[in-house]
This record gives structure tokens, C-alpha cells and sequence, in this order.
């Protein structure tokens, strides 16, 4: 079953990317695009853990805003129904979000030898794709997955480690 829930969780997050795509762009009294805020809809993933309290702790201590270039990305509301322990961050210019989602299953990606990075002190697993990556968090109580639109530069990612750092414990090696 675990095998299954990484392919899963891209699966959603596609559907989600279609989502975002038909909801277009705003402009503002200059002309220039600004990013959509309107209330997102995320479908459900398998997150067992996501009613946690670690996972609660983290949606609760999460940041209003992302930063990003050319400019921060507001947070967004979710759809009902929301699924537990999701946040998402509206992409620039009306692009594609930043997803978060917390209680996922272990990835089954995740071996002994898998590669991981250390991003502000957080070790989190790359899956690249080619136009986006998600970062999946390996050593803390839960695990959690950050997509991240290409184009948008490591702030989103590492104000979230920072959040995760400082929210949840790692797991001792």
C-alpha cells in the first residue's frame, strides 16, 4: 500500500495544478498580474497522521506568506471540504500553488540510501519533476510534503524548514 501513496499524493497534486490553471490571473491598476487568492481546492490524499497534533502545530505556526520572486505569495484559503492538514500558498502571477500537506505515509522513495538535503537544518527528500519539485521531510514525527512550482527559488522552501524547525522536533538518528 505504501508503494502507492507517493504516486497518489503527485497524482493529487497534478489535479490540483489543473485546478489552479483554469482559474486564471488578476491584474492590478498597472496591468501587472497578481496571484489569484481565491479559495483553493485541494483533493484529499492519503494523510493518516494529518489530524495530529504535530501536524496541527505546524499548520497553526505556518506563515501568512511565502517568499518568492517577484513578489511573497499570501497564503489561501482552502475549499470546503478541506483536507486535513493542507495549506497552500497562491502562485505567482496565478500559476501553479505551493502545497503543503502534513501526515503522509513514509514515501516508499525513502530507502537507506536515498539522497536527501538539508535545507535550514530540516533533511528532506527531493522529488524533482520538471516543473516542480516536492520535498518531502524525513526527520521529524510526521511526514510532510512541500511542492514547489520551478521558477520560484528556494524562499518558499526554506521559510517553510524554518516553520518546520521550529515547530516539530527531530527525530533522534
Amino acid at each position: 500500500m505504501a508503494i502507492y501513496v507517493l504516486p497518489l499524493v503527485l497524482l493529487a497534486v497534478a489535479a490540483v495544478l489543473g485546478l489552479v490553471v483554469s482559474r486564471g490571473t488578476d491584474t492590478d491598476t498597472k496591468g501587472n498580474a497578481r496571484p489569484d487568492t481565491r479559495p483553493l481546492a485541494l483533493p484529499p490524499v492519503e494523510a493518516p497522521d494529518a489530524g495530529t497534533p504535530p501536524c496541527t502545530q505546524l499548520l497553526a505556526a505556518l506563515p501568512p506568506t511565502l517568499p518568492a520572486s517577484p513578489a511573497p505569495l499570501p497564503r489561501l484559503a482552502l475549499r470546503p471540504p478541506a483536507p486535513a492538514g493542507a495549506a497552500a500558498w497562491a502562485g505567482p502571477t496565478g500559476g501553479d500553488p505551493v502545497v503543503l500537506r502534513c501526515g503522509l505515509p513514509r514515501p516508499a522513495e525513502l530507502t537507506p540510501t536515498s539522497a536527501l538535503i538539508v535545507i535550514n537544518g530540516v533533511s528532506w527528500l527531493d522529488l524533482a519533476q520538471p516543473d516542480r519539485d516536492t520535498f518531502i521531510a524525513v526527520d521529524r514525527p510526521v511526514y510532510l510534503a512541500v511542492t514547489v512550482p520551478r521558477g520560484l527559488g528556494t524562499g518558499p522552501v526554506q521559510t517553510v524548514s524554518d516553520t518546520v524547525r521550529a515547530t516539530l522536533p527531530a527525530n533522534p538518528k
